[in-house]
């Protein structure tokens, strides 16, 4: 009698090597979702800096109001969130503005963003007729992507 097919055996080893195939994958891509939320939280707070800058150059000052409204609110900018994100500010300070967002999927993760209005050096102030110290540049560096 000829009989086709596969023993026991190799259909338990098949099954071990697809097992340890899983358990290899799965934690590679198990944050990946966290990572999604965390790269939505930078984009909003990347498009907020755009927003305010286009208020800036409008009105010649930064706004502490954020309005998502179609035509914008007078005093405010026109900026709306991501679905799931959560915008603290942005808030007015002496040396600039800052906004923080967080997610809802996410709450132990908080991305923040603060903009300087204000020249900051060692001096309070240039000094008006001083040459400028000549200072070393150094080439840009490559960029790395992991």
């Amino acid at each position: 009698m000829n009989r086709k097919g596969f023993t026991l055996i190799e259909l338990l080893i098949v099954v071990v090597i697809i097992g340890i195939l899983a358990a290899i994958a799965i934690p590679k891509f198990a944050n990946t979702k966290a990572k999604a939320y965390i790269a939505s939280m930078k984009s909003d707070l990347r498009n907020l800096v755009t927003a305010e800058e286009a208020y800036f150059a409008d009105s010649v000052k930064y706004s502490a109001s954020i309005a998502c409204t179609t035509p914008p609110t007078a005093g405010s900018v026109n900026f709306c969130t991501t679905q799931g994100n959560t915008l603290g500010g942005p808030t007015l300070g002496a040396g600039g503005w800052s906004a923080t967002e967080t997610n809802t999927n996410i709450s132990t993760v908080t991305c923040a963003i603060f903009v300087n209005t204000r020249w900051v050096g060692r001096r309070s102030a240039p000094v008006a007729g001083a040459r400028p110290r000549r200072t070393r540049t150094s080439r840009p560096s490559r960029a790395r992507f992991s």
